[in-house]
């Protein structure tokens, strides 16, 4: 069948690559979040696919094109892998919130959106207080935060970071504000 379709060889090598590299991608986020045993059964079907791909450009090493649609599916599967794993959007962020305009109250409105909030009062120099919030959160629902906070408080600064373990302390009425000097970021009820 392949002999009559010369096409069919090199396309399926192609996509045989986008699979294997996507699945190596999304296995080695896995890995990185802590799911060994996901990352393991990835890894024997990336493998898998792997060695029936590398294996029919090995026995036709004098078909050029063949290389290059393995050498493509590489490219390919790059491309293909990120987009899969921004989609599935494992694990967790850390959010942190720095706001100059305390009578915005992020926190309550955060808060009130169903989030965890850790609230720490700050300075940002002489006599001006910055309201320091800390929001854990997987990571598919940092992109609604951002664009909350950017809709109330445009001049707000925002980072993320990724966390691999974390420990809940308990529902977020159980934490009371930081003040400066009272022993400790946080304290709780």
């Amino acid at each position: 069948m392949l002999e009559s379709l010369p096409w069919l060889l090199p396309a399926l090598i192609f996509v045989a690559r986008v699979v294997d590299v996507s699945l190596g991608t999304v296995r080695t986020i896995l890995v990185l979040r802590g799911h060994p045993f996901y990352a393991a059964a990835i890894g024997f079907c990336e493998i898998l696919v792997w060695v029936l791909a590398a294996a029919k450009v090995v026995q036709n090493l004098d078909q050029w094109h063949l290389a290059v649609a393995y050498a493509a599916g590489f490219a390919g599967g790059n491309v293909v892998g990120i987009w899969l794993e921004g989609k599935l959007a494992l694990g967790q962020e850390l959010v942190r919130i720095l706001s100059e305009a305390p009578q915005v109250q992020l926190a309550e409105e955060l808060r009130a959106d169903g989030l965890h909030v850790l609230e720490v009062d700050g300075r940002g120099g002489p006599g001006i207080p910055v309201e320091v919030l800390f929001v854990i959160t997987p990571r598919r629902r940092v992109p609604a935060i951002l664009a909350r906070v950017e809709a109330l408080d445009p001049r707000a600064v925002c980072t993320t970071s990724d966390i691999k373990r974390h420990a809940s302390f308990g529902p977020p009425a159980a934490v009371v504000r930081a003040r400066p000097g009272r022993g400790g970021l946080f304290r709780l009820k």
